[in-house]
């Protein structure tokens, strides 16, 4: 019997992926465009922009605006562009998205609004609101150990019916409620490294990583495997990657300090600048880091 692949409306393999900074904290327009040539060199055919890892909670509107027409001017026409236009303000995540359609986005990734914790009815009528200004189709994001708050089935279940509606980055860690919002029409993603390989087993189209940043090529060689009917293939690539895994997500607040950190010792960045609260890795950390990665076979 052929299982049929699943549609991934967004892409396979995406990172959520770094913005860079000068040491003065100001935008590195250059170092994010390099940022994004090496994802497409390695493996990514989409990447997320301005999400967490990006540092979108430090930076401004205008600032989104330009790291997204710089990618899309270094990356072309064919890259999957997701723009992260979830904030905890509505109206500044309208604004967002008009920005983000203007500036060449494919789509945007909309994340609960955090803090604020809403009621359902009150996530709902944010989301309903964000993606009648993008007009553009809309990966959800739920991550409730971020946002204090998650995403009910029963409004899963009525969002089905929202055409815009397309996929989900779970990063809730339940497989089988994610199979179960598979089952209701969303493209399910990855969006926790650690899970991949689970995730693809209960479903998913494709991963959303931030050990891709490091780990590209053999990321999408294990979805690659996975959806081609090789299970012990994607099984082996997984495998490999596990110290990565740990080394990229052992640490306080990772993503883009780690993230940085892996781009600095694979020449892509010449630092690994971040902007506080946010801290760089220190050189013990680097050290843990860069051991992660060498066991995994990403450096020499």
């Amino acid at each position: 019997m052929t299982t049929a692949v699943p549609a991934a409306p967004l892409g396979r393999v995406l990172t959520a992926m770094a913005t860079a900074f000068h040491a003065d904290g100001s935008l590195d327009l250059d170092g994010t465009q390099a940022i994004a040539r090496h994802l497409v060199a390695n493996g990514n055919d989409g990447l997320v922009v301005s999400g967490t890892t990006g540092e979108s909670p430090t930076t401004t509107q205008a600032e989104d605006g330009e790291i997204l027409a710089a990618v899309r001017d270094a990356v072309g026409p064919d890259v999957v562009l997701v723009a992260g236009v979830g904030t905890n303000d509505t109206r500044t995540s309208v604004e967002l998205a008009r920005q983000a359609r203007a500036n060449g986005a494919d789509g945007v990734l909309l994340v609960t609004p955090y803090y604020s914790k809403p009621a359902q009815r009150g996530i709902l009528h944010h989301f309903r609101q964000v993606a009648d200004a993008a007009e553009l189709p809309v990966m959800l994001y739920d991550i409730p150990g971020r946002t204090g708050s998650q995403i009910a089935m029963a409004s899963y279940e009525e969002m089905a019916s929202w055409e815009e509606f397309v996929a989900v980055k779970d990063a809730v860690g339940d497989l089988v409620r994610g199979h179960r919002i598979s089952q209701l029409g969303f493209a399910v993603y990855s969006g926790d490294d650690a899970l991949n390989l689970g995730w693809l087993a209960y479903g998913a189209v494709g991963v959303v990583s931030v050990c891709g940043h490091a780990a590209g090529n053999e990321l999408r060689a294990m979805v690659d495997a996975h959806l081609g009917g090789d299970a012990l293939g994607a099984h082996q690539v997984f495998t490999r990657l596990l110290p990565a895994f740990d080394a990229m997500m052992g640490v306080p607040n990772y993503g883009a300090t780690t993230a940085k950190a892996a781009l600095q010792l694979l020449g892509v960045l010449p630092n690994r600048n971040v902007r506080s609260p946010l801290v760089p890795l220190d050189d013990a950390e680097v050290a843990a880091l860069r051991a992660g990665l060498e066991a995994s076979g990403l450096i020499p």
